[in-house]
């Protein structure tokens, strides 16, 4: 299993940092690698919505079905696989000022056993710091921007 446990600071309110993560349209242009985030069904957003999720992973694309299994406004959005790849990630929330927000992700991927699993945990492992470091550098710059755009 691949965990990653990241937090950074957006210079943003909590209420836009919340709403702009919470509104499934942004996800393929902030989260690294995501190439579909489509809703399946009502709801589109909020506790019980379920979403079909493609990721590129170097020539690999990986497919997930994932359901938010908790959400609460302005504190947590969390997703759990339903089907495809096995994965659980966590958003959480926290006002540090009224113009920034802490936001804290943890990401868990399971990936398939045997020789297969094997060489596409070595296409992965690479691509993970990859991928932190531009979901951070994206995210904060996306909401930043919306947060300025809505004042």
């Amino acid at each position: 299993m691949i965990e990653i446990h990241h937090t950074a600071v957006a210079q943003a309110p909590l209420a836009a940092c919340f709403a702009y993560l919470d509104d499934y349209t942004h996800v393929p242009s902030w989260l690294f690698g995501i190439t579909q985030f489509d809703p399946v069904g009502e709801p589109v957003r909020g506790l019980g919505a379920v979403y079909n999720a493609a990721m590129r992973v170097g020539p690999k694309t990986l497919g997930s079905v994932v359901e938010i299994t908790a959400w609460e406004e302005n504190a947590l959005i969390q997703l759990d696989s339903i089907d495809g790849l096995t994965t659980h990630s966590q958003w959480r929330f926290e006002a540090v000022s009224k113009e920034a927000t802490r936001l804290t992700v943890d990401f868990h991927y399971e990936l398939p056993g045997g020789l297969a699993g094997k060489a596409l945990a070595r296409i992965v492992e690479p691509f993970v710091a990859q991928a932190i470091r531009h979901t951070d550098a994206t995210l904060r710059r996306q909401v930043e921007q919306a947060a300025q755009r809505s004042s």
